[in-house]
């Protein structure tokens, strides 16, 4: 074990920066331990990649075509072939990344701070407060996520602004009840109890002590969430109520491709296949989150 090692992994750090980055290695030692959990990673950083040089990567123009090239097999000029319009599969693929990361990125900007807050202030709070985030947050949960999102799709209008908006919207109660149960827990101990005498106000207790400590479990929901949300962002695309034509939405070109299932398969296969490769990704990579962030297995 080298001197920085031993100066990570030291059992009396000298500083908060010493104990921050010490508590980051055992986190990722753990992480890199679990090699699913790795493979998951790089699926995750190869997507962020291809959306990030879609423009450089893509060979053609994921929405313009040539009707003498529609619904040509993979080959070596079209490797995943082309659709009924005679669009390269493969480009509109990896322009179709950047839609899907925006999806679930956005969706955990915004559903993830709304859930940590209910369910924080929900458990430290108490009595009626906690009765009437809860029920609101049983409200939620009563209805399948995807039929709820096409119900707020449905008012908002088609569009992949507004299927956001409405998985968002959807998204947030499981990260609600996560918090509150993790600040139930949290409320009684004796540094929460500290803080109070110290003369804190509860909105800080809650920001400043309560919602860090919350903060792990709700990011290792988060990211094995994203499956479940690229599939509802699917599903209306599918039934088109995401992203509009032309843009190259994965679950808009099986939609699209339906009609050819049978004959030309690989329209329909293709963007079927990068939706069950990203969810993987995003499975895997909760996995290994889950342990790298709990401190009982950090080794």
């Amino acid at each position: 074990m080298t001197a920085w090692t031993q100066w990570l992994l030291s059992d009396r750090p000298a500083s908060r920066r010493q104990a921050a980055l010490g508590r980051a290695y055992a986190g990722w030692r753990t992480f890199t331990h679990n090699q699913l959990a790795v493979v998951g990673l790089a699926l995750v950083l190869t997507l962020v990649v291809v959306a990030l040089l879609a423009d450089v990567i893509a060979p053609f123009s994921p929405t313009v075509g040539e009707l003498t090239s529609r619904l040509q097999p993979p080959g070596a000029v079209h490797w995943l072939g082309t659709d009924d319009q005679g669009r390269d599969i493969l480009s509109r693929l990896i322009h179709g990344s950047r839609i899907t990361l925006f999806v679930v990125t956005l969706v955990a900007v915004l559903a993830a701070p709304i859930g940590l807050l209910v369910g924080t202030v929900a458990g430290y709070a108490g009595g009626w407060v906690d009765a009437v985030l809860m029920r609101i947050t049983d409200i939620f949960l009563a209805f399948p996520r995807l039929i709820l999102a096409l119900a707020f799709v449905a008012a908002l209008g088609p569009g992949i602004e507004n299927a956001v908006i409405a998985i968002a919207i959807t998204s947030w109660p499981p990260y609600a009840r996560i918090a509150r149960a993790e600040t139930l827990t949290i409320r009684q101990a004796d540094y929460i109890s500290a803080v109070q005498l110290l003369g804190a106000s509860p909105w800080r207790i809650v920001l400043r002590h309560v919602m860090p400590l919350c903060l792990a479990s709700v990011i290792v929901r988060v990211t094995l969430d994203m499956a479940g949300i690229i599939l509802t962002a699917a599903g209306l695309g599918f039934l088109g109520l995401g992203a509009q034509p032309p843009m190259p939405e994965w679950g808009a070109m099986i939609a699209a491709g339906r009609a050819y299932v049978l004959d030309q398969w690989w329209v329909a296969a293709a963007p079927g296949a990068a939706i069950f490769i990203v969810s993987l990704g995003f499975n895997l990579l909760g996995d290994g989150l889950r342990d790298a962030l709990d401190p009982k297995s950090v080794k």
